[in-house]
């Protein structure tokens, strides 16, 4: 086992397993020699080695992945400063803190969250070319390239990210909410006559007033109203009206011009209506050189948006940005940028547009539209290339540009970490090294990993032990700090220093998986399982259940590693699995080795089993094989995604929700999953329309479970609540398994509840316990409670935390309904099972305050937001700092939770009372002074 080493990769989490060249397991020409499909009778552990010919995983080359996003030294006092700038910051400021927010908040990971970053900056922007960035990060966050038949410029009917919205200058906070009407409004952008060329005979039609003079351009005349060519610009009434020799003919010569006879017919015409429609693209590019030219802003600004207007595709935002560029035409350059963007991630692979955006000249060019905006530019570019894990010269030409134009430090700070990163990922460590610590001077502490990491990559592991060490003893600790530190001791010191990391930040994943190595390796079997399982009840990743999929192989349990890797491939379809280092048919491979083919009744029944025993993981494995089977069964994709989102991994289960809207075999069934993605980014009343919409079409289950969970979403008084109950009653007389039924059932009391009808509400949580659906005890709990049977309803948790292989949750519930003592120990568990859950934190925190032990209970709710800065719990370390006096640290945290929720009532009631106490003391010591 010590020869057995990983693959060294540091392009990702996953573990890889080191294939020597001078390795038994393979051929002469290098292939390895995998027996996958074992005869039956042969050994698990033989077997196993034959589907692991590159070994097992070892310690040695176990690193955790260097972050490549902002991460405050004090994220609280960040947010924070953040809150009041944004609060008295100008209009046009207001738009970049937002974006700063977005920046900041990367490291929490919530999709949410950001997203409304996003929507805020978007609604505050002004210029066009910001408005056309953020517009496209929108729509790139929402991942609507992966939807089948959408086009990149179509208008998706919100405002906010509609392409044409975006290329109007100013801006208007009610965006967000606003939808777009731009598909029904006569739109001048609708140009059938691009190919109509303007003859002379088209000269005066429609058209009364008389000319007094012609341009001429050789033998061709254009003839003009001259008050009305003097009323485009100062030049041309100069030169009509004034002491030039023009001024007293009635032909102007204006063959040495440049100009077309047709851009001077275009003139004529252009001055009478004003409008520039009628036009061909080529003459109003001519028209847009002559209002440069003579300074004929109107001209201009309709040239541009008539050309703006027609950049629809990539091929013509080629054509056209050049010219763009050129004639500094800040709306058509817009307009090409936003096609550029909205192509995303696409056009990051194509090589005109990277041409576009990479070289030396067009940095140059594209300077009229300042920093601030080429700053956002470039960020949104490199972003995505990050997301798609991108290390190419291109990529690190986009990071450089937007080191080049950003301006504050928070700017500068996070480019030059971002490209650190991806240079230490090149494994270029000395270029990274640079680029880490300038970072780290400009204040952005975390730099110093990553700093520390290339001192270690070149053999100095000494020093890099120093610079962890200094930051630990300058700093307030945080886990990642002992996590990085732990790299570069050994033995005893390297345990202790991951016990550390794990105590101060538990999501930290790289010290659990670390610990399962070495137990394992260290033949504790049993401890190295339960190591992993400690993570992945609270926070599944594919690098986890790859992990414990590769300990379960090693110790033969083939059906254990398949249940992980199709949950793997559940989250990531195109994942790596073991590094890449095995076929394409591994799952297949272990399929065969592990069980008969089963029936789909038999897939149905697993299914349920492992539903209703609350293990979502197996559930999600039995959902891939069947899909595998048939993956014609779209629904079983949205029971996926459900799946998904009950694991916190949204991003997942929003990609099988984009796969069902693509594969959907009705127009009732798309937009049920039409619905749920705009439910998912806050469209609530477009998602009720949307379900109303599949019901008038067909009635089903799905389309009538939708719309009764979107109602039971809104504040609703009695009378509205009564009708979810119908609606979800139509839900259940339409065909449909008995799993969703059971969630069903479920909602279905708890609407009774709402409503105080506990006795229908029993009734609900009992039938849809018949059906198997375990989390109905949780409810049915509920219910006993309000009837003020405790006894009752703590039973009924008990049963739920017996039955559950999830069970974080069913203790802290159950906790609701015991005495203080035991409720504490649910807690405890709680804790233990899923320290990423908040409410124990809070409820400690809160005896201890009731204790009067201010200082414990300041600290509990302290530990949860190290690592979890969450609103509720902001909002009571700032209750607990009021009631001790504490006035500076409550506006603090305060503020910290409006910038998190800047509409949370109590938080503003709790914001207003501090800082009102505050200026009453100031004023009282004043007075005394």
């Amino acid at each position: 086992m010590r020869n057995l080493k990983l693959f060294e990769r540091f392009k990702s989490t996953q573990i890889h397993a080191f294939n020597s060249q001078d390795s038994p397991s393979t051929s002469n020409n290098g292939t390895p020699r995998i027996n996958f499909f074992g005869h039956p009778k042969s050994t698990s552990k033989s077997i196993s080695r034959s589907l692991l010919p590159h070994g097992f995983p070892t310690t040695e080359l176990l690193e955790p992945l260097l972050e490549s996003y902002l991460k405050p030294i004090d994220l609280v006092e960040s947010l924070s400063n953040l809150y009041r700038r944004i609060e008295s910051a100008s209009e046009p400021e207001t738009s970049m803190l937002y974006l700063e927010q977005y920046a900041v908040l990367r490291s929490l990971g919530d999709a949410k969250l950001l997203r409304r970053c996003l929507l805020n900056a978007r609604r505050h922007a002004i210029d066009v070319p910001c408005k056309v960035v953020l517009s496209a990060w929108l729509r790139f966050d929402r991942r609507e390239h992966e939807l089948l038949g959408v086009d990149s410029m179509d208008c998706n009917g919100f405002s906010i990210e509609c392409p044409k919205t975006s290329l109007t200058h100013g801006y208007h906070l009610d965006v967000v909410d606003k939808d777009c009407n731009c598909s029904t409004e006569y739109e001048d952008n609708n140009f059938a006559s691009d190919g109509i060329k303007i003859s002379r005979a088209d000269e005066f039609s429609g058209l009364d007033e008389a000319s007094d003079f012609s341009f001429c351009v050789g033998s061709e005349k254009a003839k003009c109203v001259r008050s009305r060519i003097a009323a485009l610009s100062r030049p041309f009434e100069a030169m009509l009206y004034g002491s030039f020799v023009e001024s007293t003919t009635s032909e102007i010569d204006f063959s040495e011009n440049g100009f077309s006879i047709e851009a001077m017919l275009a003139l004529n015409i252009y001055s009478r209506i004003k409008r520039v429609h009628l036009f061909r693209v080529e003459t109003v590019f001519e028209l847009l050189q002559l209002a440069s030219k003579f300074c004929c802003d109107d001209l201009k600004s309709a040239c541009e948006a008539r050309l703006a207007s027609s950049v629809t595709n990539l091929d013509r935002a080629l054509t056209f940005v050049e010219y763009a560029l050129e004639e500094r035409t800040k709306l058509l350059l817009s307009a090409c940028l936003q096609v550029f963007l909205r192509e995303l991630p696409m056009s990051l692979q194509n090589p005109q547009v990277m041409r576009f955006f990479c070289c030396p000249e067009t940095k140059e060019q594209l300077a009229f539209l300042g920093s601030e905006c080429l700053f956002l530019l470039y960020y949104f570019l490199s972003q995505v290339g990050m997301d798609e894990k991108l290390t190419t010269e291109p990529m690190l030409i986009l990071l450089e540009r937007t080191r080049e134009f950003a301006r504050t430090n928070w700017q500068k700070a996070l480019s030059l970490h971002q490209m650190g990163c991806v240079l230490f990922e090149r494994k270029d460590y000395k270029a990274a090294q640079f680029h880490f610590r300038l970072a780290s001077s400009l204040g952005h502490v975390y730099s110093l990993a990553g700093l520390s990491r290339t001192e270690y990559k070149q053999g100095k592991r000494y020093s890099a032990y120093k610079i962890m060490n200094f930051i630990i003893s300058n700093h307030k600790p945080h886990g990642w700090m002992y996590q990085e530190r732990s790299i570069y001791n050994v033995g005893v010191e390297k345990l202790k220093d991951l016990a550390t990391a794990t105590e101060l930040d538990p999501t930290l994943t790289f010290p659990y998986k670390y610990r399962a190595v070495i137990k394992f390796e260290q033949k504790q079997m049993k401890e190295a399982f339960e190591e992993i399982d400690r993570l992945i009840q609270f926070k599944l990743s594919p690098e986890c259940l790859e992990l414990r999929a590769w300990l379960f192989l090693a110790i033969g349990d083939r059906e254990s590693c398949l249940r992980d890797l199709r949950a793997v491939l559940s989250l990531e379809p195109n994942y790596a699995v073991f590094g890449g280092r095995m076929r394409d048919d591994l799952v297949e491979a272990l399929t065969a080795q592990c069980i008969e083919v089963e029936s789909e009744a038999d897939c149905w029944v697993r299914l349920f089993e492992r539903w209703s025993a609350v293990d979502d993981v197996g559930s999600l494995a039995v959902v891939h094989q069947m899909l595998q089977n048939d993956p014609s069964k779209n629904f079983l994709r949205f029971r996926q995604s459900l799946l998904l989102l009950r694991l916190n991994c949204q991003g997942a289960a929003m990609r099988c929700l984009r796969m069902a809207w693509n594969l959907a075999t009705s127009k009732a069934e798309r937009l049920v999953y039409e619905g749920w993605l705009l439910y998912d980014i806050g469209y609530v009343d477009e998602t009720l329309t949307k379900a109303e919409e599949a019901i008038s079409i067909q009635r089903s289950f799905e389309a009538y479970f939708l719309k009764a969970y979107v109602l039971a979403d809104k504040n609703l008084d009695a009378d509205e609540i009564s009708c979810v109950v119908q609606v979800l009653e139509e839900a259940l007389k339409c065909p449909s398994d008995g799993l969703r039924k059971g969630q069903a059932l479920n909602n279905l009391g708890s609407i009774y509840i709402d409503l105080g009808l506990l006795d229908q509400a029993e009734t609900a949580y009992k039938n849809a316990l018949e059906i198997k659906h375990t989390r109905a005890h949780q409810g049915l709990a509920r219910v006993y409670f309000l009837k003020n049977q405790r006894k009752e309803a703590c039973e009924e948790m008990t049963k739920l935390i017996e039955k559950a292989c999830s069970k974080a949750a069913a203790y802290e519930k159950r906790s609701e309904y015991c005495e203080r003592e035991k409720a504490k120990e649910d807690l405890d568990m709680a804790t233990t099972l899923d320290p990423l859950r908040t409410y124990p934190y809070r409820y400690r925190a809160a005896v201890l305050m009731d204790d009067q032990r201010e200082t414990e209970a300041v600290e509990e709710l302290s530990k949860a937001i190290a690592f979890r800065p969450e609103l509720q719990t902001l909002h009571l370390r700032a209750a607990f700092h009021e009631a001790t006096g504490k006035l500076s640290l409550a506006a603090q945290d305060c503020e910290a939770a409006l910038c998190l929720d800047p509409n949370h009532t109590e938080t503003l009631h709790l914001y207003s009372r501090s800082k009102d106490q505050a200026s009453s003391i100031d004023n009282t010591i004043f007075g005394l002074d």
